[in-house]
């Protein structure tokens, strides 16, 4: 792969912001490295955000245009504009100011659960392992970058068909599990081009 993209990705501010937030979790993990419950938080927290993947890009990102102004901005930052135009980059990243509330919030409840500091910060670093996974997934799926595995290629294939084809199918970006559970991974053959996949907003 081109240097240069690798280099355009971890460069990119709200990438590299968590980049660096992540290096004191990771440290702080390794730390108690022979503790079987942090490594246990650890892939807790990878799951967590390769399960809410779908969830927030389905129900959240596609939710039906709202009325209220700042909420229409609103998704329309996160999401919404980036359909409009996918190969911008400044819409292509979510922006921190939406990333680290929420990751806040997931690591605030699972400390509530466990009542353990150790096993939060690892269940924060596995959430950001796979954040990162997602966004470089996401942003292979949009740079003319053909991904080296078979799997890889399919999943960047049904990414572009969300965008180019029908927005109401194909809404994993590193995995097509949920889109196969739910009935939301079809052939694209016998998918119906849509007219608003370019453009959200105008959807009734």
């Amino acid at each position: 792969m081109n240097t240069k993209y690798i280099k355009e990705f971890i460069t990119f501010p709200d990438i590299t912001i968590m980049l660096v937030l992540f290096i004191p979790l990771i440290v702080y993990t390794f730390l108690h490295v022979y503790s079987v419950g942090v490594w246990i938080s650890f892939v807790i927290g990878m799951a967590t955000y390769a399960m809410s993947e779908y969830m927030i890009h389905r129900f959240l990102f596609h939710m039906k245009t709202p009325t209220n102004p700042f909420l229409l901005k609103t998704i329309k930052r996160l999401h919404f504009d980036h359909h409009v135009d996918p190969a911008n980059l400044k819409l292509l990243f979510l922006p921190i100011w939406f990333s680290l509330p929420g990751f806040s919030m997931f690591a605030f409840i699972f400390y509530l659960i466990t009542n353990s500091f150790p096993f939060t910060m690892a269940y924060l670093a596995g959430i950001i392992v796979y954040f990162m996974y997602y966004e470089w997934k996401h942003y292979i799926a949009h740079r003319p970058v053909q991904p080296r595995t078979e799997m890889g290629r399919r999943i960047k294939k049904a990414h572009l068909w969300h965008h180019f084809k029908n927005e109401n199918y194909w809404f994993g970006v590193t995995h097509t599990s949920f889109d196969k559970t739910f009935g939301t991974y079809k052939d694209q053959k016998v998918v119906e081009k849509s007219d608003t996949a370019k453009n959200l907003e105008n959807r009734t």
